[in-house]
């Protein structure tokens, strides 16, 4: 059949698609490829090579030949040979795999082996890799030029699409990183109010903008000293946190200290709704409740950072299941559909403290790139069919659920949880509510479950502080498939 993505079998190269058209200006639903529903998009695929069955401890893992090549040779000019920590397999031992392809819910290393993926380019990939659609409207981009440094009519339809969504953002502008975003978020605040204060939440990662790289959570808990207030990253002086307080997460008394200690000195509180960054942990609802209450009272912005969240938990992202409306959210991963992009946005008021209308500088070469904002609108309108999330909510459900009583069958300390389309597993007794309690999680049995899961062909986040994802490409074979693995990896660890 046209359109049939099949991978070679002995050689992986490229999938090619039909070509097709872009996104017209309006948000709308759309039909799939070959006249499917799009957002049960399912790629053919050959039967995969099968993976290593065998577990071996960190002390006598072996290397996929040409991964293991390849990283020795990354190396030579990359430093670590991975161009972000968390890809280097440091915090679960053992060669990281290089990815050659991916389709669907599938990744394919660069020997050939076939992977169930949940960490699905740690987010992004909430239609599945390759979406027909997808690829057909950054064709089309990609054949009017790269990128113009100009306005477009695409960026327009982004930034319409986005305030639509998401009632909160009334302005929004347009970045290249979640980095970027949280970065110019909290300079526009400051601009705003006055202010100098910040305050954070342990284990809540906010990219890596010097001021914000403490008690950050994720990789700098395997790459950083936690338990000092100070700079989670050598190159960041102690004076460039001196502005940044941090709190323990979901923690109501200490934000109501704060505030009363130095409430008309904080500029911002940022957090993460549900964070992604120490393995997956809601915050409750009184937190935001009273954080959101606290920054009205006393005139602190109150900032939202859904570079993971947004789109990912619900179509008007985690804001929406809470019902606490930020003044400002930050955005990323799904709106770019594994393109890089990212967004800022918010009250009016405080948008127009943004050059070229206000005195608060933000600018970017690549912002609103043509090729990003193709995939990112074109994923919106995929995730904002009818039942989209409600169907991709109850398989990830499912599939935690499931890893649950196969750990509880094999007499394992686990617990799962879900919001939406993320994860997180923990290998310990009952979810975690905070940065202290995710720090007593097994990691030596999440490495040893990491690598068996590996040899079974299910590729997860190779991180105990790292949250998982799934596609709505995921459907039953493949969770039935992941439990199988599970039922043989449990007996490993």
């Amino acid at each position: 059949m046209a359109g049939q993505m099949v991978p070679n079998r002995a050689r992986p190269r490229q999938i090619k698609h039909r070509a097709g058209v872009l996104f017209d200006c309006k948000l709308r639903p759309t039909r799939g490829f070959c006249g499917k529903s799009a957002n049960n998009f399912q790629p053919t695929v050959p039967a995969p090579r099968p993976a290593r069955r065998t577990f071996l401890p960190r002390s006598s893992m072996s290397s996929p030949s040409r991964s293991a090549a390849l990283f020795e040779r990354a190396q030579k000019t990359i430093p670590g040979g991975v161009n972000s920590p968390v890809r280097a397999f440091r915090s679960v031992g053992g060669t990281p795999r290089f990815i050659a392809k991916a389709a669907g819910p599938y990744l394919w290393d660069a020997d050939g082996v076939r992977y169930i993926d949940y960490v699905g380019s740690w987010g992004p990939m909430i239609a599945g890799h390759a979406h027909p659609d997808v690829v057909r409207a950054v064709q089309q981009a990609a054949a009017d030029s790269f990128s113009f440094g100009a306005p477009t009519e695409a960026e327009v339809v982004m930034a319409e699409t986005l305030c639509q969504l998401v009632p909160s953002i009334e302005q929004v502008r347009l970045v290249s990183s979640g980095t970027e975003a949280t970065m110019s978020a909290l300079r526009l605040a400051r601009g705003f109010t006055g202010r100098d204060l910040i305050v954070k939440f342990e284990g809540c990662y906010h990219g890596h903008a010097d001021s914000l790289l403490v008690k950050a959570g994720s990789g700098l808990l395997t790459f950083a000293d936690t338990t000092q207030n100070a700079p989670s990253s050598a190159g960041v002086p102690e004076d460039v946190v001196k502005h940044t307080m941090v709190l323990p997460y979901n923690d109501v008394d200490a934000l109501r200290e704060a505030f009363v200690r130095h409430g008309g000195e904080i500029a911002a509180v940022i957090v993460e709704p549900v964070a992604g960054n120490m393995n997956l942990v809601r915050a409750t609802a009184a937190f935001l409740q009273t954080m959101r209450a606290l920054c009205t009272e006393h005139g602190a912005a109150l900032i939202f950072d859904e570079v993971m969240t947004g789109f990912r938990v619900a179509l008007g992202c985690a804001q929406a299941l809470y019902g606490i409306t930020p003044d400002l959210t930050c955005l990323g991963k799904v709106i770019g559909g594994g393109m890089p992009a990212a967004a800022f946005g918010g009250r009016r008021d405080i948008m127009g403290f943004l050059a070229p209308l206000g005195g608060v500088y933000q600018a970017g070469t690549l912002s609103g790139n043509p090729l990003a904002v193709a995939a990112g609108v074109t994923t919106l309108r995929l995730i904002a069919q009818d039942g989209f999330h409600d169907r991709l909510a109850a398989q990830t459900r499912k599939l935690v659920d499931g890893l649950a009583e196969i750990a509880r069958d094999a007499g394992v300390p686990f617990a799962a949880d879900s919001v939406g389309g993320m994860f997180g597993i923990y290998f310990r007794e009952g979810v975690p509510t905070s940065f202290a309690e995710v720090t007593q999680s097994d990691v030596g049995r999440f490495n040893a479950f990491f690598h068996a899961m590996l040899a079974e062909g299910v590729y997860l986040a190779p991180s105990a502080f790292e949250a998982g994802f799934v596609s709505s490409t995921h459907d039953d074979a493949v969770l039935e498939a992941t439990f199988e693995a599970a039922r043989r990896a449990f007996k490993a660890v």
